[in-house]
C-alpha cells in the first residue's frame, strides 16, 4: 500500500495565501520539464534559465528507452498503475500514480502535436518495448534508443518558435530570494570565467524548478555534469521540504569504460533479450530473482554491485538475442561501444551500476506546488510520490509531461492576469562568485569519492556517519563557492535521511537492516532544521521521527 503522510510544513501545499509578486514566471532547467512546462504556459510570458545551451545540460537528451504510457493493445492506465506502485517499494503514492497513468496517453498526443516522430508499423500503431518490472509493452521509442533526442529537439524546434518564452542561455540559478515564505525571485549569476562571474536578479510571480538530478554527486553516473543537486539546497535553504532524498536509483547496465559520464545501456536491450553473465559466463540475476535481467533495477544493481565486489567482471550478452541488427536496433548504445573498442554484436559490454536517477525531491502535491508559495519543481529535482523507493522504467519522461502539463495549468489559475505581460530585463546587484577552479575540482573529486563509497548502491551506519562527518568538514572548507556548499548540503540532505531510515526498501540498501520493516512504510519529510537537529545533541524524540520517514 501507498502513503499520504507528509511534514508538518508541507500542509501549505493545500492553499497559497496573499497576493503573488509581480515579475516573470522563471523556469530554472531547459530540459523535458522545463520545456514542456513552458509550452504548457503560452501565450503568458515565460523566461526560461538555462545553463548551457538548449539540449546540451539535459538528461532528458540523453534517455534511451523511451516514455512509458498505456497506449497499446490490452494494456490499461490501470495496469500501468499498478506496475509503477509494485515497483515503488510500498511507498508510492497511490492517487498520484494513478493520475500519471491516466494522463500518460493525452501528454503522448501533445508530444506528438509538437512534432516527436515516435517509432510506428505500417498499420500506424506504435512500436512499443517492454522494460523491468512493467507487465505489458509500454515504452514508446523514437529510432530505437534516441526517444530523448527527438523528444528534447522537436520541444526546442518548439520553444523557439513560441514568442511567448525567453530564453537566457548561459545563465545558472544561484539562489532562490524568499520572504516571509515566499519566493518573489531568483538570483542568476552568468560566469564569465570558470567559477567567477556577477550575480543578476530576476523578480518572480511565480518560479518553476526544473533542474534535473544529482548525478554529479557520485563519481560513477549516467547524468550530464549540470546534474548537481544544487536546486534541492536553494530549496531547502529557503524553507521548503524535501521528500525521500535517500532513494537513489543506480542503473545497473552502465557502460564501465572509463568515461564520465558513463554512457548506459538501455534496460530496452535487456527487454529483447539480452542477459547479464560475470566472467565466468554465469548468468547469475536469475538466482536472486526469477524475473532475472528484468526484475527491478534495484534488484538487478545490487546483484551487479555483489558481482563486482566479489572480483568477477560483469557484462552485457548482446550477441545472441539481437546480434547482427543492433547498429539499426540501437544506434546510441553502438556508438557508445564502438567509441569504447567494443563491436556488441560479437564481443561482451563490460558494465557496472551508476547513479541514474534520484526519486527524492522537493516535497510536491499533485499539482507540483512545494511548501512554499510561489514555488512550484517539476521532472526529477521534484518528489511527487509517483516514484516511491524505485522508479519504473520509463516513468520518469512520463511524470516530466503529466506534471508540467499541471503546473503550468495551476500556474494560470494562481496569477492574476495583471501579474504577467511583459518581460523583466536581469537587474545586476552587487557582489561576485569567485571560486578557485582547482580547488573545486579536488573538493568535488572528495565530495563524489564520499558518496560513492559510503552513500552508493550498498549503505551501512558506521559508513553513512562516516560520510556525514566529511561532507561537514568539506563544506566548512567550501564556505565561499556556493556551488560547492549547495552540492555538500543536498549530499548532506541524502546520507542523512539513508543513516536514519533503518531498513532496506527499493533503491535504499542497508547492509546492516537488509530487510524492509513494515513500520517503516511510509515516506520521509525532512528540512534543513530537520538535518541542523542531527548535529546537535537530542532533545527529544520528534526531530529523529520527522527524518525516519517521517510525517504524521
Amino acid at each position: 500500500m501507498g502513503t499520504r503522510t507528509k511534514h508538518p510544513a508541507a500542509q501549505k501545499f493545500a492553499a497559497f495565501e496573499g497576493q503573488p509578486g509581480a515579475g516573470d514566471i522563471v523556469i530554472i532547467g531547459a530540459g523535458l520539464a522545463g520545456l514542456f512546462t513552458a509550452l504548457k504556459l503560452a501565450p503568458l510570458p515565460v523566461t526560461v534559465i538555462a545553463a548551457a545551451p538548449l539540449g546540451e545540460g539535459a538528461s532528458s537528451m540523453w534517455a534511451q528507452g523511451g516514455i512509458a504510457a498505456a497506449v497499446g493493445e490490452g494494456d490499461s492506465t490501470a495496469k500501468h498503475a499498478a506496475d509503477t506502485i509494485e515497483a515503488g517499494g510500498g511507498i508510492v503514492d497511490e492517487e498520484v500514480a494513478r493520475l500519471v497513468a491516466d494522463e500518460g496517453p493525452d501528454r503522448i498526443r501533445d508530444l506528438l502535436s509538437y512534432g516527436v516522430p515516435f517509432d510506428r508499423d505500417l498499420e500506424g500503431h506504435y512500436v512499443l518495448s517492454k522494460e523491468a518490472a512493467h507487465s505489458e509493452k509500454r515504452v514508446v521509442r523514437v529510432s530505437g534508443d534516441k526517444a530523448g533526442a527527438a523528444i528534447m529537439q522537436a520541444l526546442i524546434a518548439a520553444v523557439r518558435a513560441t514568442p511567448s518564452i525567453r530564453l537566457l542561455e548561459g545563465y545558472e540559478a544561484d539562489d532562490l530570494i524568499a520572504k516571509n515564505g515566499r519566493v518573489e525571485g531568483v538570483r542568476l549569476i552568468r560566469p564569465s570565467a570558470p567559477g567567477n562571474g556577477s550575480y543578476a536578479f530576476v523578480p518572480a510571480s511565480a518560479v518553476v524548478l526544473a533542474t534535473g538530478g544529482v548525478g554529479a554527486l557520485f563519481a560513477l553516473t549516467t547524468n550530464p555534469s549540470y546534474a548537481k543537486g544544487e536546486a534541492l539546497a536553494m530549496a531547502a535553504r529557503a524553507g521548503a521540504v524535501i521528500a525521500d532524498p535517500e532513494f537513489v536509483q543506480f542503473h545497473p547496465t552502465a557502460i564501465d569504460a572509463g568515461i564520465d559520464p558513463a554512457p548506459l545501456a538501455t534496460e530496452a536491450l535487456r527487454g529483447e533479450g539480452a542477459t547479464l553473465v560475470n566472467s565466468n559466463g554465469e548468468r547469475f540475476v536469475t538466482a536472486i530473482d526469477p524475473r532475472g535481467e528484468l526484475a527491478p533495477r534495484d534488484v538487478v544493481a545490487r546483484a551487479v554491485y555483489a558481482e563486482l565486489n566479489a572480483g568477477r567482471g560483469v557484462y552485457l550478452d548482446c550477441r545472441e538475442a539481437i546480434g547482427s541488427n543492433f547498429q539499426r536496433e540501437f544506434p546510441t548504445v553502438w556508438g557508445h561501444c564502438r567509441k569504447a573498442g567494443i563491436d556488441p554484436s560479437t564481443e561482451l559490454i563490460p558494465i557496472a551500476p551508476a547513479e541514474h536517477y534520484h526519486m527524492g525531491g522537493i516535497a510536491t502535491d499533485a499539482r507540483g506546488r512545494t511548501s512554499l508559495a510561489g514555488l512550484w519543481a517539476v521532472g526529477e529535482v521534484a518528489s511527487t510520490g509517483l516514484h516511491g523507493a524505485n522508479r519504473l522504467a520509463s516513468n520518469s519522461l512520463l511524470e516530466a509531461v503529466v506534471f508540467g502539463a499541471r503546473v503550468a495549468s495551476d500556474i494560470v489559475r494562481y496569477l492574476p492576469t495583471d501579474r504577467v505581460g511583459h518581460f523583466v530585463q536581469p537587474r545586476r546587484i552587487v557582489g561576485t562568485r569567485a571560486a578557485d577552479p582547482a580547488s573545486r575540482r579536488e573538493a568535488l573529486e572528495q565530495l563524489r569519492a564520499i558518496m560513492t563509497k559510503h552513500v552508493g548502491v550498498a549503505r551501512s551506519a558506521k559508513g553513512l556517519r562516516l560520510a556525514l562527518a566529511a561532507l561537514k568538514a568539506l563544506d566548512a572548507e567550501a564556505a565561499t563557492d556556493s556551488v560547492l556548499s549547495n552540492m555538500i548540503l543536498t549530499a548532506r540532505l541524502i546520507a542523512a535521511a539513508a543513516l536514519m531510515r533503518k531498513e532496506s526498501r527499493g533503491g535504499h540498501y542497508r547492509v546492516d537492516y537488509p530487510t524492509a520493516n513494515p513500520a517503516l512504510q511510509r515516506r520521509t519529510f525532512i528540512t534543513l532544521d530537520d538535518l541542523n537537529a542531527l548535529d546537535q545533541p537530542p532533545r527529544s524524540a520528534s526531530g529523529v521521527a520527522a527524518l525516519a520517514g517521517c510525517g504524521s
